[in-house]
């Protein structure tokens, strides 16, 4: 995600941010969960399947000093939602769902099988972020007329409030 994409996303959430456990799925370099942090998230979860990239995200907690506020997860998204801990202590959460726009294509029922789960499980209060392009119809997602959907191409970003 794009710098400038990513300063648009938190001010779509504005303060909603503090004290919420950020949880990025798809992290890459888990550069919007290190920004919660820094936008005053209590914690982040960050998960990332590709085990280099996992290695940049360790990286760039410890170069930040954020290691007990973190918690990286170098695995499969579609494994760890069957965690039952997968949400921790928090009471709040917020979901960045992004990066692999390619699987709202060609993994698109296991994404909208994954987001649907995240969605009915999250605590009340959850935000939802989910960036796509504009392959991707937002009216599959549950309770499609709530969500906030913004275009900023290439991307395309959702904000869903539970």
């Amino acid at each position: 995600m794009k710098d400038r994409l990513r300063e648009t996303v938190f001010n779509l959430i504005g303060g909603e941010i503090e004290g919420a456990h950020a949880i990025d799925l798809f992290a890459g370099t888990g550069a919007l969960g290190l920004e919660a942090l820094s936008r005053g998230a209590a914690r982040a979860t960050l998960i990332e399947q590709h085990f280099p990239t996992a290695d940049v995200i360790r990286q760039n907690v410890l170069a930040l000093g954020v290691q007990s506020q973190t918690e990286i997860v170098p695995g499969n998204v579609f494994i760890w939602i069957k965690r039952p801990s997968r949400f921790g202590e928090g009471k709040l959460a917020r979901f960045f769902v992004r990066r692999r726009t390619i699987f709202y294509v060609s993994r698109l029922s296991e994404m909208l099988e994954l987001l649907g789960g995240l969605i009915e499980a999250a605590p009340e209060k959850s935000i939802f972020l989910v960036e796509a392009d504009e392959r991707f119809d937002y009216a599959l997602l549950p309770d499609p007329k709530t969500w906030d959907v913004r275009s900023y191409p290439p991307a395309v970003i959702g904000v869903y409030r539970k």
